[in-house]
This record gives structure tokens, C-alpha cells and sequence, in this order.
């Protein structure tokens, strides 16, 4: 029994190595350069200097805020929307397999492109949404240039383009759901609206929550779409945390990007995780 325990505890070790070399060691540097100013061949200490710095300057922590809308808002439409379109999907429709290749192209193109060609197609006077618009509106819409719009144009865009695999997800789920719950639905004289409801939603949750937790995560840490739309403009509307980081880092200040990274590191950490134990207790109870 002891080298059989032996045996299973040296096993781990190659595994309990490169976790500490690519994650424990790179995150502890990181909370202490975090609190220094530093560049590539000096450092100083600095304490909490640069954190007070990023709460108090406006165009540092106004990336908070952002990132909270645009995770909040693109993982909550894309939960709403994805699971109907996997319903509509997984439902008696000949085209299925057509309309499912379509929902996943987005997913196909780099998010650089995407945001490339929408920055164009968003153009105040020559984009391809106002031509189409001008039928009905005379106003010109500045898409990306009015800041009380912008950080909505990219979130609209996000959720275009993260639809693909939250309805990904949805169909697995949903398919894999025993088809007697639904005949015996059926034979209760349930109808469609009363099916999806009492049966879709609640035994699709498992894929709902993997949903909740990627689109949510994937918000937190979003950064290429915003950078290749905007670059974190007009001013700072746009600004998320992985924006700010970038540009400070960019700029020179070391210390300053490195304490934005823990900050959102904390921030993902605070969040994410509460939320995924809260809906896998949920799960297990409705289980």
C-alpha cells in the first residue's frame, strides 16, 4: 500500500512543476513588481502607490466600469438569445444543418477581421448600417464616435459574433436530453410554450451555465474587438481593463501596467468564481 501511495503521489509531481513555473511563480512576480516602479534592468519599491494611482485617475479606472458593462450585457443577451436560436435549431426544421453552418461562420473569422470590416460598415456617412438606415432615419448615427454609443456598438458586435458557440453549446445540451420527457409532455396535453419551459430550460441548464461562465469570463478579459474598433476611444468610452494595461505598458510604465493586470486578475477571481460555485449548486439541486 505505501508504494502504491508513493507511486501516486511522485506521479503528480511533473504536473505540480509546470503549474508552479508557468502560473504560481509568473503570479506571485507579478504581485510584487505590481507594487514597484520598474523597467527591464532596474526596480524600485513604491508600496501601494501605483493601485492608489489606478483608482484615482479617471481615465485608469474608468476601464471598471466598462468591463462590467460589457460582460454583464454581452454574456447576458447571448445566454437569452443562443439558447432560442438552439431551440429553433434543434426543432423539426429541414434546413437545420444549413442555418447551424451559418450561426457558426462568425466564429470561423479572427476577431481582428471582424472588427476591421464592422468599423467600416459603421462609418458615420459612407458605412454600409447608416445607407441602410438612411431609409428610415435622416440622422446619421456616429456608431463609434459618439462616446455614450460606442462602447454599445462593440457589445453589439461581441454578441454577433459570440452567438456561434453559445448556440454551439445550447444544441449539444438540448439534444442530449432524453425525447420521452417529451412525450410524455405530449401526452399531458402539454404545449410548445410548456415544453420548453418545464423541460428545455430547466434540463438544458448544465449547458446554460457553461455558457454564463465562458461569455462572462470572455467579457472580463475582452480586449482584441475593442482594440481593433476603437483602439479604447473616443477619449476614454471604450477603455476595458486589458485596454488600459496594454496602452500603460506601451507607454513605459511597468509598474503601472503590471498592477492593472493584478487588479484584473482580482476583479475575474472575486466574480467568476462565486458566480460558477452558485450555478453548480444550482444544477446539483435541480438535479
Amino acid at each position: 500500500m505505501n508504494k502504491k501511495k508513493m507511486y501516486s503521489t511522485w506521479f503528480l509531481v511533473p504536473a505540480m512543476i509546470v503549474f508552479l513555473l508557468i502560473f504560481i511563480i509568473p503570479t506571485m512576480a507579478s504581485f510584487f513588481f505590481s507594487m514597484t516602479v520598474w523597467d527591464f534592468k532596474n526596480w524600485r519599491f513604491t508600496g501601494l502607490d501605483n493601485f492608489i494611482m489606478f483608482f484615482s485617475e479617471r481615465s485608469l479606472n474608468i476601464g471598471i466600469k466598462n468591463t462590467l458593462i460589457y460582460a454583464v450585457l454581452t454574456s447576458g443577451i447571448k445566454v437569452i438569445l443562443a439558447f432560442f436560436i438552439a431551440v429553433f435549431l434543434t426543432g423539426k426544421i429541414k434546413t437545420k444543418n444549413i442555418q447551424r453552418s451559418i450561426i457558426f461562420f462568425p466564429n470561423l473569422v479572427s476577431t481582428m477581421a471582424i472588427g476591421i470590416t464592422f468599423t467600416a460598415m459603421m462609418h458615420p456617412t459612407r458605412g454600409l448600417i447608416n445607407r441602410a438606415l438612411s431609409t428610415f432615419v435622416e440622422s446619421k448615427i456616429n456608431w463609434l464616435g459618439n462616446p455614450d454609443l460606442a462602447l454599445f456598438s462593440i457589445i453589439g458586435v461581441d454578441i454577433w459574433k459570440g452567438l456561434s458557440i453559445a448556440t454551439v453549446i445550447y444544441v449539444a445540451g438540448i439534444q442530449s436530453i432524453d425525447r420521452t420527457y417529451y412525450e410524455a409532455a405530449e401526452i399531458d396535453g402539454a404545449n410548445g410554450r410548456q415544453k420548453l419551459f418545464a423541460i428545455t430550460a430547466p434540463l438544458a441548464r448544465p449547458a446554460m451555465n457553461s455558457v454564463i461562465i465562458l461569455s462572462f469570463i470572455g467579457g472580463l478579459r475582452s480586449f482584441d474587438l475593442i482594440w481593433a474598433m476603437t483602439g479604447g476611444g473616443p477619449g476614454f468610452a471604450t477603455d476595458v481593463m486589458a485596454s488600459i494595461v496594454y496602452k500603460q505598458y506601451a507607454a513605459g510604465f511597468y509598474g503601472l501596467s503590471t498592477a492593472g493586470n493584478v487588479i484584473m486578475f482580482i476583479m475575474i477571481a472575486l466574480l467568476a468564481f462565486p458566480l460558477q460555485k452558485f450555478l453548480l449548486s444550482r444544477e446539483v439541486d435541480s438535479g
